[in-house]
C-alpha cells in the first residue's frame, strides 16, 4: 500500500521505516528541510538503536523516501498518518494541537482520491472529530475517512515494538478506514499481534489511560521505596513480592528518581486538564503527576545529604543524563531538576551520557561533559548514578573509589549492591534500600 507519513520525527520516521519494511510504499514528510537532507544522507535526527540500518536498507530498496512536499505525497496515498508533535501548550497544559490541525488542513488540500487519515500523535479524546470538521470545511468535496491508531512505541526499544507488539488498537467511524487499516497492519498477523478496533474517541482516550497507568505505577513505587527507607524494608524486594501477582506484574516497578520522557509528563497533565474540562477529574493521576515532580527535585536534596550536608564548591560527577538508556532523549529527564538543584547549592556538575550529551547542552548551562564515566568521576565529591545506562552498570569499583576525591556513590537506580560498594570502601546510597 501507499503511506504518507506526515512529521518524521520518532513517531513518523519509526513507523515509516517498519511498514516500509513490511513491503509497503512509504514517504515521509518533514517542513524541516534540513532534517529531509540529513535523512536522504542516512543521517538519524534522533539516537534509536537499529534505526539507522533499517532506513538505509529501505531507501535502497526504493520503499521508504522523504521529501517536503506533503501534496506530492499525499496525492497518491492510500493512507495518511499525522505524526506530528503535540506537546503541553504553554499556560495551561492541555496538549497543544496547532500542528495537527495545520496537517489535517494541508493534507486535506491534497487528496486526490479516498484515503484514510490516521491520527498517530498522541492527541485528546475528540481530536479526530475536530480533524473531520477542519479538512471538510478545507475541501467541502474530498473523499476521505478518519481513524486514530495510537503509538505505544518504547524509546530504545521502538522497532521491537512496532514490529511485535502487545496490541493495535485502531479507532474508526468508516468500514473502509477498518479496511485499509487491517490491510497495512495484516504483516504482523504471523505475530499474532491481536487487533483491536473500537470508536475513534475510545482509541484516543486509551492511550492516554495506557500512559497514566504506567505513570502510576512509576509513582506507586518510588512511594513504597521512601517507606522502605523508614522502615528498613527492601523496596527490589517487595517489588519483585507483588510483581509476581500476575494482576500486577512486575514491569515499570523498578524505584527511581521519577518517570521523564516525551510521553509521560505531558501525557497525565493533558490528561487531567481534558477530565477537568468534562467534569471528571482523575484525582489519582492528578497526584500522580505532583508526587513525580515533587519527586525529581527531591533527588537533588538526597545528594547533598549523602554529601555531607552542604554541596558548595564541590564538584558533583553525574552519569546518565537522558531521561532513560538508548534515547538521546533530554526531555523531562529527572537529570535535569537534580543538576539544577545542586547547582543551586553551590556545585559544579561534570557529566557523561553516551548518547544524550548534545541534547543536554541544549537545556543545561554551566555542565563540564567528560568523554567517559572515569573522567567525570575523576576528583569529584560524589558520584550520581541517574540513567542505567549498561556503559554504567559493571564500572571498575576499584577505580571508582581511587578517582573520587570523597567515596560517596549515590545510585539512583539501584544497578549496585551495597555490600560490593562497602566491600570496595564506597559509601553507597541507594534507592528504598
Amino acid at each position: 500500500m501507499r503511506v504518507a507519513m506526515i512529521g518524521s520525527g520518532y513517531v513518523g520516521l519509526v513507523s515509516g521505516a517498519c511498514f516500509a519494511d513490511f513491503g509497503h510504499e512509504v514517504v515521509c514528510v518533514d517542513k524541516d528541510a534540513g532534517k529531509i537532507e540529513r535523512l536522504l544522507a542516512n543521517v538519524m535526527p534522533i539516537y534509536e538503536p537499529g534505526l539507522d540500518d533499517l532506513v538505509a536498507a529501505n531507501v535502497k530498496a526504493g520503499r521508504l523516501s522523504f521529501t517536503t512536499d506533503l501534496a506530492a505525497a499525499v496525492a497518491g496515498a492510500e493512507a495518511v498518518f499525522i505524526a506530528v508533535g503535540t506537546p503541553s501548550r504553554r499556560g495551561d497544559g492541555h496538549a497543544d494541537l496547532s500542528y495537527v490541525h495545520a496537517a489535517a488542513q494541508e493534507v486535506a488540500r491534497a487528496l486526490a482520491g479516498f484515503a484514510v487519515i490516521v491520527t498517530k500523535s498522541t492527541v485528546p479524546v475528540g481530536t479526530g472529530d475536530d480533524v473531520e470538521r477542519l479538512m471538510r470545511e478545507a475541501n467541502p468535496g474530498a473523499d476521505f475517512a478518519v481513524a486514530s491508531n495510537p503509538e505505544f512505541l518504547r524509546e530504545g526499544a521502538a522497532i521491537a515494538d512496532f514490529k511485535r507488539p502487545d496490541r493495535i488498537i485502531i479507532g474508526v467511524e468508516d468500514a473502509r478506514a477498518q479496511a485499509v487499516l487491517e490491510e497495512l497492519y495484516r504483516p504482523l498477523y504471523l505475530n499474532r499481534a491481536p487487533i483491536m478496533v473500537t470508536s475513534r474517541r475510545t482509541a484516543e482516550l486509551t492511550k492516554y489511560a495506557a500512559n497514566a497507568f504506567l505513570a502510576t505505577k512509576i509513582t506507586f513505587i518510588n512511594e513504597i521505596a521512601d517507606l522502605c527507607e523508614k522502615v528498613g524494608a527492601n523496596v527490589q524486594d517487595v517489588a519483585r513480592g507483588i510483581g509476581l501477582d500476575n494482576r500486577i506484574g512486575g514491569k515499570f516497578l523498578n524505584a527511581g528518581p521519577g518517570y521523564g520522557g516525551s510521553c509521560f509528563p505531558k501525557d497525565t497533565l493533558a490528561l487531567i486538564k481534558t477530565a477537568q474540562d468534562h467534569d471528571s477529574p482523575v484525582r489519582i493521576v492528578e497526584t500522580v503527576a505532583n508526587v513525580n515532580d515533587i519527586r525529581k527535585r527531591a533527588m537533588g536534596r538526597r545528594v547533598i545529604a549523602a554529601a555531607g550536608g552542604s554541596v558548595r564548591g564541590k564538584t558533583i560527577a553525574v552519569l546518565g543524563l537522558t531521561f532513560k538508556p538508548n534515547t538521546d532523549d533530554m526531555r523531562d529527564s529527572p537529570a535535569i531538576a537534580i543538576i539544577q538543584a545542586l547547582q543551586d547549592a553551590g556545585a559544579s556538575i561534570r557529566a557523561h551520557d553516551p548518547e544524550g550529551m548534545e541534547q543536554a547542552k541544549l537545556v543545561l548551562t554551566d555542565v563540564d561533559y567528560a568523554k567517559d564515566a572515569y573522567a567525570a568521576i575523576e576528583g569529584a565529591d560524589a558520584m550520581v548514578l541517574v540513567t542505567e545506562w549498561d556503559a554504567f552498570r559493571a564500572l571498575d569499583l576499584g577505580r571508582v573509589k581511587r578517582l573520587l576525591k570523597a567515596p560517596v556513590v549515590v545510585d539512583l537506580r539501584n544497578v549496585y549492591r551495597p555490600e560490593e560498594m562497602a566491600r570496595h570502601g564506597l559509601q553507597h546510597s541507594g534507592i528504598g534500600r
